[in-house]
């Protein structure tokens, strides 16, 4: 009698499909004889465990539950330092009564009568782990498929269980093998030819200010680089000063990912536009500009259009999200630096429950670990906490007003603090120097180099960085990024007839400069409006090319 299989379960398009009849059929990936080869292997020759243990961490590994029995006896008798072979094994298993569960010891005879040859060992268990491999993915994607059917599943928690569980098989099996001395001797010498046959001392990324560099050779490999300061006094904008110098650097420039969890697309860019074009950011942003500065924004913007900078906007980024999207761009674009802005906007996990300050504490964790396996430096921006403010003795900050975690000093490579006198009011040195604009780098941790003080002048109304001249280094005024330095602020001009090229002026006793009217190039000493450097230099000025 045919039973109505509609009538017994009810309508069958309304049910949610049976995810075992999506598999039917199939057997999971395994490799039975090449587990017990491995097995065998190993207890005829000791030397061939280390090889072993290397690839297979764990008896979960096997796909027979026997032969997980048996490497987990194995590992159990190496973690004594006791010598594993037939008989050993025989005797382990039998004190946890095993030994029949397994198949007795003839099924152990059998494993080491069936090796005919240890040598490739190494080969057959690197294909035992693969398909472990093959079962996890078909395992977490099965869960993966049976929660994307719920209704009731949040959907980005779900990716973040997915992304989760394959960064757990990357991280747990597939971690790199250790080197030889002579291996990483031969290429860190290499490394050091390729440094000493360079022009210049920068080893890292550069970025792009002279004392800076000096002081770290640019930003190194693997590095986690940790900028603090407190709101307002341009984390931001010095951030975005270094991207634009790396990428804009020529003849090589450095792709660089810009992470922005505080700011917009669109006000990133203006500010870009403001460093690169020299036109003020209030222009910018009112679009108040005059018909002159609108010219000189467009002929001056090619260069930051063609830069090889890659911004990401979203808020509230998680780490995984962070670690996704850094991979992709490393594949696509093989990014050279990474800048996060800025750490305290980040979470560890969509969960938002538990302790922040653990939660920065991962969070700064799995930023070195991305630092390390992509090979590239991260720049994190940071906040400090109030007690700068409360300190009635120096305003510099410390290393222990990092905010929220102690981690993110331990974790870092360098930690730098950005510190403005102007900011509390101080608007004099002592020798009665006007300060405005003067921002002080502090490197507070160095764990591959010195700690000291660089300064740099900040030039707010273009959001710029430029260098300041400072006779412990012999730091030139160089700009950064952009081929026009035209800083009357610094004291800094460029001839016009060398418009587009790196010569710099200085005359005797400065420049008399006014603001710029005209992007007309042309030399007029009678019109006040053009140049608008106040005077052209004369041979008996002496000038100074850098």
């Amino acid at each position: 009698m045919a039973v109505n299989i509609k009538k017994e379960f009810g309508n069958t398009r309304t049910r949610k499909p049976d995810l075992t009849s999506l598999v039917y059929g199939k057997v999971p990936p395994q490799a039975p004889e090449l587990e017990e080869a491995v097995l065998g292997a190993v207890m005829l020759e000791k030397d061939k465990l280390a090889e072993v243990l290397e690839i297979i961490q764990s008896d979960t590994c096997f796909y027979v539950d026997a032969n997980q029995k048996i490497y987990a006896a194995i590992r159990r008798l190496f973690d004594k330092g006791m010598p594993v072979d037939l008989l050993t094994v025989t005797e382990e298993l039998r004190k946890n009564n095993e030994l029949e569960i397994v198949g007795g010891a003839y099924y152990l005879t059998r494993l080491t009568m069936g090796v005919v040859s240890s040598a490739h060992v190494e080969a057959h268990a690197r294909i035992v782990m693969e398909k472990f491999i093959q079962r996890e993915l078909i395992r977490i994607s099965g869960v993966v498929i049976s929660d994307a059917y719920e209704d009731s599943t949040d959907v980005f928690d779900l990716l973040d269980k997915a992304e989760s569980g394959l960064y757990e098989i990357t991280d747990k099996h597939l971690r790199k093998n250790f080197k030889s001395l002579k291996e990483v001797l031969v290429r860190t010498v290499h490394e050091i030819e390729e440094a000493k046959n360079k022009k210049e001392d920068i080893t890292g990324v550069p970025s792009g200010f002279d004392m800076l560099d000096k002081l770290t050779s640019g930003w190194q490999k693997t590095d986690l680089i940790i900028l603090a300061a407190r709101p307002a006094v341009g984390k931001t904008a010095f951030c975005l000063n270094l991207a634009m110098n790396a990428a804009m650097r020529s003849p090589n420039p450095y792709p660089v990912a810009f992470f922005s969890l505080e700011m917009g697309a669109g006000q990133i860019v203006k500010r870009m536009l403001a460093a690169t074009t020299e036109v003020t950011m209030n222009a910018i942003t009112k679009g108040h500009m005059q018909e002159h500065e609108f010219v000189q924004m467009t002929q001056r913007m090619t260069k930051l259009a063609s830069a090889p900078i890659f911004l990401d906007d979203q808020a509230a980024l998680n780490i995984f999200e962070l670690r996704a999207k850094a991979r992709r761009l490393k594949q696509r674009h093989d990014i050279q630096l990474i800048i996060i802005d800025y750490l305290q906007l980040m979470q560890a996990t969509i969960d938002r429950g538990g302790n922040r300050e653990q939660e920065i504490s991962k969070i700064s964790r799995d930023l070195k670990a991305l630092a390390k396996e992509l090979d590239i430096p991260i720049i994190a921006l940071s906040q400090l906490n109030r007690s700068v403010e409360s300190r009635k003795e120096s305003k510099v900050p410390q290393l222990s007003d990092l905010r929220e975690s102690g981690a993110i000093e331990q974790d870092a490579d360098m930690v730098m603090f950005l510190y403005r006198p102007e900011y509390y009011g101080i608007n004099n040195d002592a020798m009665g120097q006007a300060m405005e604009g003067e921002t002080h780098i502090h490197i507070a941790k160095h764990r591959n180099g010195s700690t000291d003080t660089v300064k740099v002048r900040f030039l707010k109304e273009f959001q710029k960085f430029v260098d300041m001249p400072d006779e412990n280094f012999g730091g030139s005024m160089s700009g950064g990024f952009t081929p026009f330095n035209d800083n009357p602020q610094a004291g800094i001009r460029r001839d016009p007839s060398e418009f587009g090229g790196s010569k710099l002026f200085i005359p005797p006793g400065g420049f008399q400069t006014k603001q710029s009217k005209a992007n007309d190039m042309n030399w007029d000493d009678d019109d006040p409006n053009s140049p608008p450097f106040g005077r052209k230099p004369s041979p008996d000025d002496n000038d100074t090319p850098f």
